[in-house]
């Protein structure tokens, strides 16, 4: 597949950013106890929505898709107030988030791992660029919200789900299946991944702490013999 074939459109990029900012903006919006207003929950809500493809370009080492065109911020503030207005609505409907967030990262991993491919990685950066890029929003709001970050907690699969997309989109991509579907093959992927982990409540071994190191066995140390002795 010729790599101009590997563009991403920008309502694409812009689809992911809006969704980002929208959901990031509603999950603000729970925060009752830290007193954020209008402009806190916005500016939370464009980070999330921004996030990811601001940490995809650095990595890639190429100018900031978000600073090229006008709409990027356009769309994420509109995104974030409308996300700020219809928490009051969803407040109670705490799987709006969670569908809006793994419709985030599955936007976001599909678009990081095409774009590095398109600027001739090989298939497996591609992927870990595509789980960075899918993460980076949502790493950017909890350290906003000064919370422990999502990725790391126990039970999220948050890496899990966006490495799912992301290396089934590289697949597909290797064997010259058109960006589109290869694209939507990813999204869904990660988002069956990331509900289905929410809704079933699978997660990751926890990490244990070693209580003792396990003892080594002792080999047998060899004889030696002095000079001038024989064998009996």
């Amino acid at each position: 597949m010729t790599t101009a074939a590997l563009v991403t459109p920008l309502w694409a990029d812009l689809l992911a950013a809006g969704v980002g900012a929208l959901q990031g903006a509603m999950y603000a919006a729970l925060f009752k106890g830290q007193r954020l207003d209008w402009l806190g929950v916005a500016i939370i809500g464009m980070a999330t929505g921004l996030g990811g493809g601001v940490l995809r370009d650095i990595l890639l080492n190429t100018d900031l898709a978000a600073l090229q065109s006008n709409w990027y911020l356009v769309v994420t503030t509109g995104a974030a107030l409308l996300g700020m207005l219809l928490e009051r609505l969803f407040s109670r409907l705490g799987h709006v988030i969670t569908v809006l967030d793994a419709l985030t990262i599955g936007l976001f991993g599909a678009i990081g791992a095409t774009k590095a491919l398109s600027l001739g990685l090989p298939e497996v950066p591609a992927v870990f660029v595509g789980v960075l890029s899918a993460v980076g929003g949502s790493i950017m709001r909890d350290v906003l919200l000064n919370i422990p970050v999502a990725i790391m907690n126990v039970g999220s699969l948050y890496a899990v789900a966006a490495f799912s997309g992301a290396a089934w989109v590289v697949i597909l991509l290797s064997f010259d299946v058109p960006m589109a579907v290869a694209a939507t093959v990813g999204v869904a992927v990660t988002f069956g991944v990331r509900v289905l982990a929410v809704k079933f409540n699978w997660r990751l071994p926890e990490q244990r702490q070693l209580e003792r190191m396990p003892r080594i066995p002792r080999l047998p140390r060899p004889r030696l013999r002095r000079p001038g002795t024989r064998d009996r």
